[in-house]
Formats: C-alpha cells, structure tokens, sequence
C-alpha cells in the first residue's frame, strides 16, 4: 500500500474528511511510508546529494560548537551529566556536541537521543560510532529527566492545524479526497487564532494560518518530566503578534523537496518536507504553565555570538567562515531563526546565550 492509498483510506473510516494535523503526521511520519520514515534522505548541502534542505549543523561545525558552551554551562549549574536531543537528524549535532563538551571538560556521561525514524537512526548511529559507549536511543521521552535537552528544528516538524476565515468565521481546514489525489475542505470549528481570543482583530476573508496545539503540549510534558536541567530549542519562527498579524495572510505552512520551497503540502505527499513555523509566545506560555520557567528568547545570531562563535571563527578557515556567516546573517538564518531557553521554576539561572540580545519582553 502506497502512503497515498493508506491516507485516502483513513480519510474514509474518518467520514470522508481527515483533519490536517493528522493528514500532516501521516505525511510525515507514518511507520515504513511518512517523509521521515520512508528511507529517504533529507538532510545535505546540495540537491545533487539527493538532500531536500540544509539545517545549521549540517551547514557548519561551529553551530554544534558554540551550542556546546551554552549546554556546559547547564550541565555545570544543573549538576547533570546527561543530554537528551530530540530529533537528532543526521547526527551532526551530537557529534559537533559531544566532541565539543568532551574538549571543554563538562562531564558528559550520557548523550540520549530521542528519534521516530529507523533509517535516522542507523545513520546517526554510524556518525556516533566513535562515542558508541556514551549514545543511547529512547523511542519516546522519558519518564522523568535530568538532563540538558536540546532539540534542533524539531518544533516546526510537529503537526499543526489550520484554520481559515471567510470573513464571517474561522473554520478548520482539513483533508478530502479528490480522485487520486486530495483537496482542501473546510468545516465549522470552534478554533481561533490565540490573539483572536486576546481581542486583537482585522484578519480580512481568505486568511489561513496555524495554530500547535502538539508542540504545546510536547513542552507541557517536557515540563512535567524535567527535574533537574534545561532545555533548549532552535528554530524559525515568531513570537505571537507578529505570526498572528493580520498582514500574514497566508500562514506560515511550507514544503521542502529538492532544496527548494512550494506551499502545497497536498501532492508528492510523503516525497517533502511539511513544517510551520513556531509560536514562540505560544511554547513559552506552555512551558511557564507547567511549571518551567524561560531563561531567555533571542535570535539565533545573538545566541550564538553570546556562546562564543566569533571567538571561534578567529581559528575558522576562509570557507568555513563563509559557510558560518549563513548562520549569523540577517537575510540568512540569523534572524529567522530563535532559540529558546527553559529551567525548572525553582532552578533559574543566568543563560549565557541570552546574555545580550534577550527578547523575552516580546513574547
């Protein structure tokens, strides 16, 4: 059965219409069939590598590097001896990681990493095999943690729902089958954008946009699991006003294949990337909610030049300098990209990635 022929199948038992948050993990992650589950390799520098996208580690050293200074100074101040990454991709950032934390002596006993994919992580395992002693893969997030979690352009992996307004109500968008392929349809939902319920307005007819509901709540059980530590999270994405302005009126939803960009997430279904960006506002509520509290928000050019990486680009070649400006640059991924910290409520502490540049006020 090909991935197509399992959704139209669930589309049926759902009633003819499949919600797009479930259609987005079938996409994704269905077991053999899904984007990251299906053999396929998504992560390189160029298409001709047969890659579909490029992620900071990938892109170069110095950003697992420089992450490495913020996660040995939560390892000293936490007491922990342990990482958990989710969603370790390529397993270049762990190893960036590990190799870094092992040269600046913080005492890393245990690198964990969370990941639904079976062919990720064969190939991880292959990348780590020097630290195979140290590595060890979880299929879901433990029940308790004391650890330093980091997770990389995970957040915006996770399904999302969408809603559309016809100038009168918002409705939720979902999946229908239309022949061999699939279509849009809309449905009356009780959904609102978040800032909708804080009073704000002006969203003209035609609007779509998403809203996260997964990701929240993976931050709400990530709060209620962390005991002792932080977590860390990188990816593109805004804080509430500006993803909810009434000017974004297409939403954020894009799909990646082949390095390039399109925002048609219903065909080559299982052969692309879907992702949304963050609602930074929206995780942070999550996390206070449960009892974690924000050590920071920032860009992640301000993060990284507060973790050191200008000091580290003095020892960098010409090429590799070039290839770590991308990860600086404004109209690269310096801007769009955030970071955002998290610590136990009774356990804060002064992050030095957020040391200047803090945009929590913001969120």
């Amino acid at each position: 059965m090909t991935l197509a022929d399992r959704i139209h199948a669930e589309i049926a038992t759902t009633g003819g219409w499949l919600p797009f948050d479930r259609f987005m993990a079938m996409a994704l992650y269905e077991p053999g069939l899904g984007y990251y589950t299906g053999g396929r390799r998504k992560f390189g520098q160029m298409p001709s590598e047969g890659s579909d996208f490029v992620t900071a580690p990938e892109m170069s050293p110095l950003f697992g590097r420089a992450l490495a200074r913020q996660v040995a100074q939560a390892l000293a101040h936490s007491g922990c001896t342990e990482v958990v990454e989710f969603g370790a991709g390529s397993g270049a950032l762990a190893a960036q990681l590990i190799a870094e934390l092992d040269a600046l002596g913080a005492g890393l006993a245990r690198y964990r990493i969370v990941d639904l994919s079976a062919e990720l992580r064969e190939r991880q395992r292959e990348r780590l095999a020097p630290w195979a002693d140290r590595v060890e893969w979880l299929d879901a997030l433990p029940d308790t943690l004391e650890a330093v979690v980091v997770g990389n352009e995970v957040l915006d992996a996770m399904p999302v729902q969408l809603i559309a307004f016809d100038g009168q109500v918002w409705r939720e968008r979902g999946v229908v089958s239309a022949g061999a392929g699939f279509a849009f349809e809309d449905r009356p939902s009780m959904l609102r954008p978040p800032l909708l319920e804080s009073g704000h307005g002006g969203f003209v007819p035609g609007t779509v946009t998403e809203i996260h509901p997964q990701a929240e709540a993976f931050t709400r059980t990530l709060a209620g699991r962390l005991r002792r530590g932080a977590a860390f999270f990188i990816d593109y994405g805004f804080p509430e006003a500006e993803y909810y302005h009434p000017q974004r009126r297409g939403g954020t939803l894009m799909c990646h294949q082949a390095h390039l960009a399109d925002a048609d997430p219903l065909v080559a279904v299982g052969d692309k990337d879907l992702t949304a960006h963050v609602n930074f506002t929206g995780i942070a509520l999550a996390g206070q909610d449960a009892g974690l509290v924000v050590l920071g928000y920032t860009s992640q050019a301000n993060f990284l030049l507060n973790c050191g990486i200008a000091e580290l680009l003095q020892g960098a070649s010409l090429g590799e300098r070039a290839m770590a400006h991308r990860l600086l640059a404004e109209h690269e991924m310096g801007e769009l990209f955030k970071v955002i910290g998290f610590a136990p409520l009774q356990a804060p502490f002064d992050a030095v990635g957020f040391e200047r540049g803090d945009r929590s006020h913001k969120l």
